[in-house]
């Protein structure tokens, strides 16, 4: 059998070649040219060194190039597990009048059960979803879910109000939130044609939460209080076992290790020797999971909210949108109880809401082929690949003060309830736009790492909203008092109407924000040379074990002898890498090979 090192040799060009003499002895020799890709002479390797899998070499076996009715039916299980995490924020609420009675607390402090899981839950999001990044995705959400469905139990078996609020703690801190989620859009679609996707995962997001109401309703009205915790773990149960056996992996770089190992086995079947490995393989599992990496890893998502711009002003203006919403949201109870509206009625008066966000879904859908016409006529237009994806919020946005102050003025008991309804529905287009717009942002500029940036936005969310909770009521029944809570709504509503000033001073300052932002620039930079993404930028919130740990052709390809850790191979910008794409990377990867050889020559013969 002819050796990986005879063969290169055997075709490679002299050591005065330059690159483009690399790339036309490739172009003219079909078996270097299938060294370089990878495809079959990576599968003779017999170097002393390690070489890195790319995603450019496994390309159709990652989450990239699923089926379009694949990656469809792994995002609607997705989908409705997004649902039922925001069900369970929500259908707690149809329970509090029973567990007052039962354990002899106030209704207020029945809240405070509510309010903890809102709070837990913002925490949660950040603490699973850079994790999702580390160890792939599946793994994950099955923990969460797995945790989330055991801690129902304590709260639907309660002997005491204590046991309730320690369930509901401990479910809330499980619950890995919607950027796991929005994450594994990332894996399976590039920023170009993340949209629809995104848009899906949104609705599902924001929907959950007005499920819970309809739902509640009638369980409050015909069952105890114990059946709005059961409902909660019954769905639960369903949407871990959907997600268990229909989706799979999708985080790249543990594909690439899964892809790597599963090549290398094969080679060894076969009587070969491959020496291709994934990303996580090169380094050593106790420098990747050490005490400081772990630490890093927990607080990247954090360190992103505080640290990048985009992060930190765009997650509170979704956060205290969200925040208006839900505020505006408890006094649903006060005021329809003016028309004397049942407690079937009263989940069903959520329903205008959630007729809002599909109306905010489906507009979108023109918005986003509009979009996607700019970004291809002005592909070097750093305003159009980026802050276009704002657009159509600049004309959705102004629903949010429309609608809070139209519902506090129909509010009165000498209006007809419809009026809020019709309001209530405007209000659901605005916090769907602002939520899908917001993420779709970061989803763009942050990319691979995108599950830790929309985590600022889903704390942002979570958090304020939960804090909200205990002072809904109040606010309400105080300002004005019971027979003027349009006074309460107005006062939200000029929070919101500055609120959204910020959407039109972020569009046009979005491009000195990103400017502020080295972990947005680097990957701007990276797809501007290559035209391309990548799957992790080393060295950047966590990853700077893998400076220590490298492929070391990969480092004298870069002409440093030391060692240091090359990132994936960056994919095409369209999503698949083009012919010329494939070319360069071919070339790039016979001048690795060439220069690996070349020192490893130079090592025998300074050998005694």
């Amino acid at each position: 059998m002819v050796g990986f090192n005879e063969e290169v040799e055997k075709h490679e060009p002299s050591e005065a070649s330059s690159e483009n003499g690399v790339a036309a002895n490739i172009n003219n020799n079909p078996e270097l040219a299938a060294a370089a890709t990878g495809q079959q002479h990576l599968e003779k390797v017999g170097t002393y060194d390690k070489i890195e899998i790319t995603e450019e070499d496994c390309y159709d076996e990652l989450g990239f190039s699923f089926p379009t009715w694949k990656k469809w039916t792994i995002l609607t299980v997705v989908f409705w597990v997004q649902v039922s995490m925001n069900f369970n924020t929500s259908l707690y609420s149809n329970a509090v009048g029973g567990i007052s009675k039962e354990f002899g607390v106030s209704e207020q402090a029945a809240r405070l059960g509510a309010a903890l899981f809102l709070i837990l839950y913002a925490f949660g999001c950040e603490l699973w979803a850079p994790w999702s990044e580390e160890l792939g995705r599946w793994p994950i959400m099955q923990c969460s879910l797995m945790l989330v469905n055991i801690w129902q139990l304590p709260v639907a078996l309660a002997k005491n109000y204590g046991t309730i609020l320690a369930g509901r703690v401990l479910g809330g801190l499980s619950s890995a939130g919607g950027s796991v989620t929005l994450g594994m859009v990332a894996d399976m679609w590039d920023s170009d044609n993340q949209q629809y996707a995104v848009a899906y995962v949104v609705f599902s997001s924001v929907g959950g939460s007005v499920l819970g109401p309809v739902v509640g309703g009638f369980v409050e009205a015909y069952c105890s209080w114990r059946w709005c915790i059961w409902v909660q773990l019954i769905f639960g149960g369903v949407v871990q076992a959907s997600h268990f056996f229909l989706v799979p992996e999708t985080r790249t770089t543990i594909m690439m290790d899964r892809i790597a190992k599963k090549r290398r086995a094969e080679g060894e079947k076969n009587g070969k020797e491959v020496n291709i490995w994934g990303p996580n393989e090169l380094v050593p599992f106790r420098d990747r999971f050490s005490a400081k990496e772990v630490v890093i890893t927990w607080i990247r998502p954090f360190k992103m909210f505080l640290t990048e711009p985009i992060v930190l002003v765009l997650s509170l203006l979704s956060g205290f949108s969200d925040a208006l919403i839900f505020m505006f949201l408890q006094s649903f109870s006060l005021v329809y109880k003016q028309w004397n509206f049942t407690t079937v009625e009263l989940g069903l008066a959520f329903i205008p809401i959630g007729i809002g966000y599909f109306l905010a879904w489906f507009s979108f859908f023109p918005a986003i082929k509009r979009n996607i016409k700019e970004r291809a006529n002005k592909p070097d237009d750093e305003r159009a690949q980026y802050e276009s994806r704002l657009t159509w919020l600049l004309y959705t946005a102004p629903c949010l003060p429309i609608g809070l102050i139209g519902f506090a003025w129909t509010s009165l008991p000498q209006c007809h309830w419809i009026g809020t309804m019709i309001f209530s529905a405007i209000i659901g287009i605005a916090n769907y736009s602002i939520y899908m717009a917001t993420i779709d942002y970061m989803i763009c500029a942050y990319g691979p790492y995108s599950a830790s940036a929309t985590g600022g936005n889903g704390w942002s969310r979570d958090f304020l909203a939960g804090v909200l909770t205990l002072p809904a009521t109040p606010f309400y029944s105080n300002i004005g008092g019971k027979d003027h809570l349009e006074y309460a709504s107005t006062i939200l509503f000029c929070i919101a109407f500055c609120l959204v000033a910020a959407v039109y001073v972020i569009y046009w300052k979005g491009p000195a924000l990103r400017k502020r932002s080295p972990f947005a620039q680097q990957l701007s930079a990276a797809r501007e040379a290559g035209g391309r993404r990548i799957s992790s930028i080393p060295g950047l919130y966590g990853s700077n074990y893998g400076s220590r740990n490298a492929s070391r052709a990969a480092s004298i390809a870069s002409g440093s002898r030391g060692p240091s850790r090359r990132g994936s191979f960056i994919p095409s910008h369209s999503g698949r890498p083009s012919a010329g794409s494939r070319q360069q990377s071919h070339a790039q990867m016979a001048k690795r090979v060439e220069q690996a050889n070349k020192h490893l020559r130079e090592e025998q013969v300074a050998e005694p």
